[in-house]
C-alpha cells in the first residue's frame, strides 16, 4: 500500500506536538516543584496495540517502561477497555518502575475503535511509607516503601472510581500536592486525546494506523542501520554501585553488547544478586536505561518511537540487582538505572570511542525532607540533583548540565526559600573537581539546605563515594560526591545513604561527584587550562599537579618555558628514563 513520505513526515511531526503538548500541561497545571520545576515526568502516545508511537520532550529514561505499563493493563483488562476509561498504576512488579511513579493511561476511541492511547508518568512528591517522598534506601521489601497501586480503572466509562483517589489521599503527607499533579496528568491525558482526535479526523483511523505501522518500521530500519555502522562483536563493562544504605558494597553492574549485523544484545549477566537497600532496578526501568543509552549513538533526527526497541534486546537475570523479584525494595532505583547507563556508555565506547565521553556525575543525588509545621501541616521537600557530563572525545564535559538519559533541572533557589522551610546558603560549582584529561570533566557542584523549621526527617540517597566517575582514552576519574552536616559547625561527614533527624538551624552540605576526563591530561592545551584558572574552575596548584601547567606569579600568566619542561619531565618519567 502507498505510504507518502510528505504524509509520513506530517504524522510524525504532528505526534511530537502532541505529546510536547502533554508534557507542557502537566508541568503548567502541576502543583510540586518536582513537576513544574524539574519536569521529572513524561508524556507519550502509543498504538492500539501499545507500541510507543512517539515521546513527549521529557525523560529517556521513562520511555521504555510505558509498553510495559500497557501490556499490564492489557493483561488484565483485556476486552474490557472502553470509552471513557482510564488507567492507574505504578506497582514497579506490575508494569511500573517506583511507587512515586504513578502511570495513567487514556485509551483514545474513534467510533467505537480504539485506535491509541495517551501516557503520562509523574515523579509524585509523596506516596505514603516510611520515608517522606518515597525515595527511601533503608527500607528492605516493598512493602516499606508506599502505596502499591495495581493495574486499575481510574475511570470507568466516564465515571471515576473515587474509592482509588480517596485511598490515595488518605495514605501521602501531602495530598494537595499529590492530587494537585494527578488532575494534571488527567489534563494531559485530555490534551492528549483531544488533539490525537483531531489528527486521526484528518487522515482516518485506517489511515492513521497504516501510517503509524510504517513510522515504527521506518524508525527501526534507520536504527538497524546506525547499529550496522558499529564494528561486530561483544564489548565488556562493569562499574559498581558503594553500598545499598543497608549494607556495604560494592555491588557489580556487568554489562556485555554484543553486536551482531543490525543487532545489539546487552546481558547483564554478572551482575550482583538483588540487595537488601531500596536501589534495585525492576526490569522496565532497566530496559529503559539500556534504550537511551543506544539511542545516543542515532541520528537526533530519529523518530522517537518503539521502532529502534526492535533491534535491541535486554538480558536480565531475574533476582539481580537489575531485575528483581518480590518483595525486593526498588524506591531508589534511580541511582542504580543511572549507573546502568554508566555501564553501557562504557561498553559502548569500546565500539565508538569516538562518540562516547567519560562518566557522568554516576546518578542524580535524591534529597527528601520531611516533616511537620507548628500547626502540624506536613511539608515535603523533593529534588534530584544533577551535575555535569563527562569529557567528551573532542570536547571539555558540560558544566551544570543533566545527564545524557534525563531531561530535567535541578530547583530553582527562589522556588525551594518560597515554597519550603529552607534556605539554601550555597549553590555553585566546586572547582578542581572535573575528571583530568585532554578534555576535562565536568565540575561537581555544591548545595547547602538551612533547615529554617523545628525537627524533620532528612533522607538523602547518593553515591560515587568510592567508586568513582571513569575517564576514558586515559582520562582521569572525577571526584567522589560528600555529605555534610553542619560544615562550619560539628562537620559531620554522613554516610551516603543516611535517614537522621535535623533541627531547627541544621545545615546540609551535598557535594556531587565530579565527572570523569577524557584523553591524556599531558596532552590539553595550556591555553585551556589557564582559561579555566582564570574562570576560576581549577587552581593554580592543580594545573600545575594535574597537567603539568605553570602559572606564573602574575594574574593570568602562562609559564610557556616552565610548563614545557615540566611536561617533558613528566613524560621522560612516564617513559622509564
Amino acid at each position: 500500500m502507498h505510504i507518502d513520505p510528505i504524509t509520513l513526515e506530517l504524522i510524525n511531526h504532528s505526534l511530537a506536538c502532541i505529546a510536547d503538548e502533554m508534557a507542557l500541561t502537566t508541568v503548567r497545571a502541576s502543583y510540586s516543584s518536582n513537576l513544574k520545576g524539574s519536569m521529572d515526568l513524561s508524556a507519550a502516545l502509543c498504538d492500539r496495540h501499545g507500541e510507543l508511537i512517539v515521546q513527549g520532550l521529557t525523560l529517556p529514561m521513562h520511555l521504555g517502561s510505558i509498553p510495559d505499563a500497557i501490556e499490564a493493563i492489557k493483561c488484565k483488562f483485556g476486552g474490557s477497555i472502553n470509552p471513557g476509561d482510564m488507567f492507574i498504576l505504578n506497582d514497579p512488579f506490575d508494569g511500573g518502575t517506583h511507587l512515586p511513579d504513578i502511570y495513567l493511561l487514556k485509551p483514545v476511541f474513534v467510533d467505537g475503535g480504539l485506535v491509541a492511547y495517551a501516557c503520562s508518568i509523574a515523579h509524585h512528591s509523596d506516596i505514603g511509607g516510611k520515608v517522606a517522598g518515597g525515595n527511601g534506601c533503608d527500607a528492605t521489601e516493598i512493602y516499606q516503601e508506599g502505596l502499591r497501586i495495581p493495574p486499575l480503572k481510574l475511570y470507568d466509562g466516564g465515571v471515576p472510581n473515587e474509592a482509588i483517589t480517596e485511598i490515595l489521599e488518605r495514605n501521602v503527607r501531602v495530598p494537595v500536592q499529590v492530587m494537585g499533579d494527578l488532575r494534571a496528568q488527567l489534563a494531559a491525558c485530555h490534551v492528549g486525546e483531544r488533539s490525537l482526535l483531531g489528527l486521526v479526523s484528518r487522515y482516518g483511523a485506517a489511515g492513521f494506523e497504516r501510517y503509524t505501522a510504517e513510522l515504527l518500521d521506518y524508525t527501526e530500519r534507520l536504527a538497524r542501520q546506525a547499529i550496522r555502522a558499529l564494528p561486530d562483536g561483544t564489548y565488556s563493562f562493569t562499574d559498581y554501585l558503594d553500598d545499598d544504605g543497608i549494607d556495604p558494597g560494592p555491588f557489580p553492574i556487568t554489562v556485555a553488547v554484543t553486536v551482531e549485523g543490525d543487532s545489539l544484545r546487552a546481558d547483564f549477566t554478572g551482575t550482583a544478586l538483588q540487595v537488601k537497600g531500596g536501589i534495585n532496578s525492576p526490569i522496565p526501568f532497566t530496559k529503559s536505561a539500556t534504550y537511551a543509552c543506544v539511542r545516543c549513538l542515532m541520528d537526533p533526527h530519529i523518530p522517537n518511537n518503539a521502532g529502534f526497541f526492535r533491534p535491541i534486546e535486554v538480558v536480565a537475570p531475574p533476582g539481580t540487582l537489575v531485575n528483581p523479584v518480590l518483595p525486593a525494595a526498588v524506591a531508589a532505583r534511580g541511582l542504580t538505572g543511572f549507573r546502568i547507563a554508566n555501564v553501557v556508555m562504557g561498553a559502548l565506547a569500546q565500539a565508538a570511542p569516538d562518540r562516547i565521553p567519560a562518566a557522568e556525575v554516576g546518578g542524580d543525588t535524591g534529597v527528601s525532607i520531611g516533616g511537620y509545621y507548628a500547626d502540624r501541616r506536613p511539608f515535603v521537600f523533593l529534588e534530584f540533583l544533577l551535575a555535569s557530563w563527562g569529557g567528551r572525545p573532542n570536547k571539555d564535559g558540560i558544566d551544570g548540565n543533566s545527564s545524557v538519559v534525563v531531561n530535567f533541572s535541578n530547583n530553582p533557589v527562589e522556588v525551594i526559600e518560597a515554597e519550603q522551610p529552607l534556605r539554601i546558603e550555597q549553590y555553585g560549582f566546586v572547582p578542581d573537581s572535573g575528571g583530568p584529561g585532554k578534555y576535562r570533566g565536568g565540575l561537581a557542584l555544591v548545595r547547602d539546605y538551612r533547615f529554617l523549621g523545628g525537627e524533620a526527617t532528612l533522607q538523602i540517597r547518593s553515591d560515587r563515594r568510592v567508586g568513582l566517575p571513569y575517564g576514558l582514552a586515559g582520562g582521569r576519574p572525577g571526584t567522589p560526591s560528600l555529605n555534610i552536616l553542619n560544615p562550619d559547625g560539628e562537620n559531620r561527614v554522613l554516610p551516603a545513604k543516611p535517614s537522621l533527624t535535623i533541627h531547627h538551624g541544621d545545615v546540609y552540605r551535598h557535594i556531587l561527584a565530579g565527572a570523569g576526563g577524557h584523553g591524556d591530561r599531558l596532552e590539553r592545551d595550556p591555553a585551556r587550562v589557564l582559561e579555566d584558572v582564570l574562570d576560576e574552575k581549577i587552581t593554580p596548584a592543580y594545573a600545575l599537579r594535574e597537567y603539568g601547567v605553570v602559572i606564573g606569579p602574575e594574574a593570568g600568566a602562562l609559564d610557556e618555558a616552565r610548563t614545557k619542561r615540566e611536561r617533558r619531565r613528566r613524560a621522560s618519567k612516564a617513559a622509564g628514563r
